[in-house]
């Protein structure tokens, strides 16, 4: 399957991050050319040690998704750009409302523009995420539902992918969107709470401490193995009929919070389950139940999840205990 990323030239930006670096090491264990971009903004995850295995195999630039001297080099010669890169945190997005926008719009219209004057050729697979759906009026959720974000992560995330959808129609860059549910694994930040909750109640059943579920713990989520997601972001990358759409990306099968902490607790045999009210800051932020229809990728890509919950928590949980140190 991806044996087409061999010696392909490819650049990941948000590389250092959670899903960027288990991308990189996919793609230079396939013998692709892989060069990173990231900014290693603080608290978003960039982490030098989660490239270890392929140290040396990918080049690493130090910059700025929105810095367009850096990028419009960059793109250059590049067959694919996974685009990865941007403020992933609901909480910073409300502390910090402009520099969300700055980072998650401005920076992806530097990548398009940098690829329509320098390199139009390139193939953008663009990360986006199911918070662009806001509140479920239906379930699962497929890709015609109505758009209604909650929040200005949400909301600068589709205004990115609109830009991207643009720049394929009208100027022929090439490229896809993903929107992603709620991802974990192996090379997720774990220092803080603010994004990423499945890992985050592993963490505290590493650490033998309550696992804080909200509200009534009933609200379904549609949780999805990192590895699944690379493998989902790399077929879809080979696959020319997926250019100019958008998909889904999940596994469709709803878990609610208490399930998920009882199975977290199971496997670690550490930690306990204590309910505790909303913030009034997730309170609002918080839309409710969400799972994802991922029929339209299944059919124009070809690709499913292989990786069930408890396989998938099992070997997060193995990392972590295994390298705690570069994490905590």
């Amino acid at each position: 399957m991806k044996e087409g990323y061999k010696n392909k030239r490819v650049l990941i930006s948000g590389g250092m991050g959670f899903i960027g670096s288990n991308l990189a090491i996919a793609l230079a264990r396939e013998g692709a050319e892989v060069t990173i971009l990231d900014n290693m903004l603080p608290r978003q995850g960039g982490n030098l040690f989660n490239i270890k295995p392929v140290e040396g195999m990918v080049k690493i630039n130090f910059s700025d998704i929105r810095n367009s001297q850096s990028v419009n080099y960059l793109v250059r010669n590049k067959d694919y750009i996974f685009h990865l890169a941007g403020q992933v945190s609901h909480v910073d997005s409300i502390r910090n409302p402009l520099q969300d926008l700055s980072i998650n719009v401005e920076g992806t219209l530097v990548i398009l523009e940098a690829c329509r004057q320098f390199n139009k050729e390139a193939r953008i697979i663009f990360s986006g995420t199911r918070g662009q759906y806001g509140e479920s009026v239906r379930l699962p959720v497929d890709e015609k539902h109505p758009m209604n974000p909650k929040g200005v992560y949400a909301i600068t995330n589709l205004c990115a992918e609109n830009l991207v959808m643009v720049y394929d129609e009208i100027h022929k860059v090439r490229a896809i969107a993903l929107r992603i549910t709620n991802t974990y694994g192996p090379r997720h930040q774990m220092m803080h709470d603010e994004y990423g909750v499945l890992n985050w109640f592993i963490r505290k059943a590493i650490d033998d401490k309550a696992i804080h579920v909200f509200g009534s713990g009933k609200i379904l989520r549609d949780f999805m193995f990192v590895d699944d997601l690379v493998d989902a972001i790399l077929m879809a990358g080979l696959n020319r009929d997926a250019y100019g759409k958008i998909f889904n990306v999940g596994t469709g099968k709803p878990v609610n919070f208490i399930e998920l902490a009882k199975i977290i607790v199971k496997i670690a045999k550490t930690g306990k389950i204590k309910f505790t009210e909303f913030s009034q800051e997730r309170k609002e932020l918080e839309p409710g139940d969400y799972y994802a229809d991922i029929s339209k990728i299944a059919k124009v890509v070809g690709w499913a999840p292989r990786v069930n919950l408890e396989t998938g928590i099992r070997k997060t949980i193995s990392y972590y205990r295994k390298y705690k140190r570069y994490y905590w």
